[in-house]
């Protein structure tokens, strides 16, 4: 047979195609699928990146919600409850003593009845004394709680005012002056109470703060408030 001659007919009496264009055919097969392939890649590494950039986002705000509700639960343990009108309890302090309270010094106990104040001169006769400013009398009542004697001075006590000046009792003749004053140097047993006037010669337009009695110059001595 002649090498030109046309091949036979197929056995459906189709003609069989040449070996070069079942080549052709098979490498665009080929490479139709390595471009699909390759398309799938690139398709899921899109999706990839975009699923890590916002599943980054949603974890990083997890992570800060669930520290803020941590450092919210530590700060209510440790803060106080809050009472109905939302404002904390705090103990009161005790109001000061004042006039009319029974104070403790030493073996003594003390109650401040009445102040007096604006008197320019005390006594009378020739016991009358004339204040340099004004006379404050403080009318107050002691106790001896202590076991044995005990002298009562009135010049160990001071009145105080409101700038924090001391002043101390008046003595001689306007302290002795005074009817029915105990307060000058009496000599208190246990379980006795005297009652005293103490004498103060200050200026006329004071304001007065407290009085601090003493059982003995020595002591640390009370503070009453005269307002």
């Amino acid at each position: 047979m002649h090498s030109d001659s046309p091949p036979p007919p197929g056995p459906y009496g189709y003609a069989p195609q040449p070996r070069y264009q079942q080549t052709v055919v098979v490498q665009q097969q080929r490479g139709g699928c390595l471009k699909a392939v390759l398309i799938g890649v690139g398709v899921l590494m899109a999706l990839g990146l975009l699923g890590v950039m916002f599943g980054g986002g949603s974890d990083t705000d997890t992570d800060t919600g669930g520290t803020a509700s941590s450092a919210r639960s530590e700060r209510d343990a440790t803060e106080p409850a809050d009472d109905a009108g939302g404002k904390s309890e705090k103990p009161r302090k005790p109001a000061p003593p004042g006039i009319g309270d029974v104070v403790r010094d030493g073996k003594f106990a003390f109650k401040v009845t009445r102040v007096r104040k604006g008197l320019t001169e005390v006594g009378e006769g020739f016991t009358t004394s004339t204040a340099q400013g004004q006379y404050v009398l403080i009318y107050l009542t002691v106790k001896n709680i202590g076991d044995e004697a005990q002298l009562f001075d009135g010049t160990s006590q001071k009145l105080i005012d409101a700038k924090g000046r001391q002043f101390d009792t008046a003595t001689g003749t306007a302290a002795v002056s005074l009817p029915g004053s105990n307060a000058f140097l009496n000599n208190i047993n246990p379980g006795n109470t005297v009652k005293g006037i103490l004498l103060f010669d200050v200026p006329k337009n004071i304001t007065l703060r407290s009085l601090e009695l003493h059982d003995s110059f020595l002591s640390g001595g009370v503070t009453v408030l005269l307002r």
